[in-house]
């Protein structure tokens, strides 16, 4: 019985895929390298469930949440959260790089600038009205608040929500045979990683890599794990509730692969629909706190290593482009380094040719910037249920499988049970027969 239990679990094959993709990546690199369509492949025909689950989930949620002005209150919340989190994560990350200086001592060599030329060209291209025109994501979530507004005035609308609800059923299957299919998706993107680049890669630029992925464990453990206090969960707890999501993150180095999983799990942890529809795909767009650690390490990485001294005016508009460019990174493919030429060109002191000191070592720093935005959307959730009165404690226990830590305050807030009852009651009301 419990070989078989262990033979079912999808985290222990999607972490054997990883350890065997890493392994053909090193003694068979040609081999692996021609891998890279699993990978590939995998994401793309996962991505195909992300549109219809936030159009459902969102359109499901406030078409049956009936007090509108809530919706607002916390679209607006998550927006302020997610510029307080990204601008900590950024003097988080200056504040390392200033300290540790993981530049210093680099040798530069012959670097050449040919092989940035596709990314500093994709920066010059980048816009803002191209991000909101070309994220479809965004364009989904958009139609979703206006139909679920709709909706919800709309007298004959229990017929369209039961189909609604029925196509929700049939998505989610659909995601879960997919997800059966996990297993490969990391064999191929880990052993295309390693097949390409080489382990051997790493040795030159291993400060840095060092740099990067204990300042994102520090940031989850403290920063984000002390948000989930609050909400007295451990970060622990949540991360081993999420963990096949997490490994999936890292064979293929995607937050894309994972995001609906983390939208059904997030729901069934006690996380109010509504608040999962809004949270989760606006963060995937707004809220890269990894993705934002990344840019600040990789530009003072490279200050370091050609001897430019940033003068205190510089730092700051560095800070303050990075603010904004990050925002957009997850519209563009390959977008740290986009987003990262897009930074230098405009600071105009440090050789943007030095972007290719990082082309080896981009791809494994990827699945550090990738799981520390999965992780923070997860958490910027759980943080907006929360403080809404929209998180059922106890389905949260029974999801974590961890008694959570009594309160210590007295909420001004609904009460989970209350605002669950509340809905309840909204919904008896305005689906009952006329």
């Amino acid at each position: 019985m419990k070989f078989r239990k262990l033979t079912q679990n999808l985290t222990l094959w999607v972490l054997l895929a990883i350890v065997s993709g890493a392994l053909l990546g090193h003694f068979a690199p040609a081999t692996a390298v021609k891998t890279e369509f699993l990978g590939k492949w995998f994401i793309a025909v996962v991505k195909l469930f992300i549109n219809p689950i936030i159009f459902l989930t969102i359109t499901l949620g406030i078409s049956t949440m009936g007090d509108l002005k809530k919706v607002g209150r916390i679209g607006g919340k998550a927006l302020l959260y997610f510029e307080i989190v990204t601008t900590l994560a950024l003097l988080i990350g200056v504040g390392v790089a200033a300290l540790v200086k993981p530049g210093a001592g680099v040798a530069v060599g012959k670097v050449s600038g040919a092989a940035v030329g596709e990314y500093t060209k994709r920066a010059v291209e980048f816009s803002w009205l191209h991000f909101l025109a070309d994220n479809f994501t965004l364009q989904v979530l958009l139609l979703s608040i206006v139909l679920g507004i709709v909706l919800s005035k709309y007298a004959g609308r229990k017929r369209i929500i039961h189909f609604l609800k029925e196509a929700s059923k049939y998505v989610f299957r659909g995601l879960h045979l997919v997800m059966l299919l996990a297993p490969i998706g990391a064999f191929g993107g880990m052993a295309f990683t390693i097949g390409k680049f080489g382990i051997a890669t790493l040795l030159p630029l291993g400060k840095l890599m060092a740099t990067v992925y204990l300042t994102m464990a520090v940031f989850v453990f403290l920063i984000l794990g002390g948000i989930l206090r609050y909400c007295r969960i451990g970060m622990w707890s949540f991360l081993k509730y999420i963990k096949a999501e997490l490994l999936i993150v890292l064979g293929t180095s995607s937050s894309e692969a994972g995001l609906p999983g983390l939208m059904e799990k997030l729901d069934r942890m006690g996380c109010a629909q509504p608040v999962v529809g809004l949270v989760v795909p606006t963060g995937y767009s707004f809220n890269l706190d990894g993705t934002t650690i990344y840019l600040s390490l990789a530009t003072l990485f490279l200050a370091q290593v050609f001897h430019v001294d940033l003068s205190g005016a510089q730092l700051l508009t560095m800070m303050g482009i990075l603010m904004v460019t990050s925002k957009g990174a997850a519209g563009v493919a390959g977008s740290g380094f986009v987003v990262l030429a897009s930074t230098l060109t405009a600071l105009k002191v440090i050789p943007v040719e030095g972007l290719a000191l990082l082309l080896g070592v981009d791809r494994f720093m990827s699945e550090a910037r990738s799981i520390t935005n999965f992780i923070g959307n997860g958490v910027a959730t759980v943080f907006l249920a929360h403080t809404e009165g929209a998180l059922d404690h106890n389905l949260a226990e029974a999801a974590l499988g961890k008694r959570l830590r009594p309160l210590r305050f007295r909420r001004r807030h609904l009460s989970s049970g209350e605002y669950l009852g509340e809905i309840a009651e909204e919904v008896a009301e305005k689906t009952a027969p006329q």
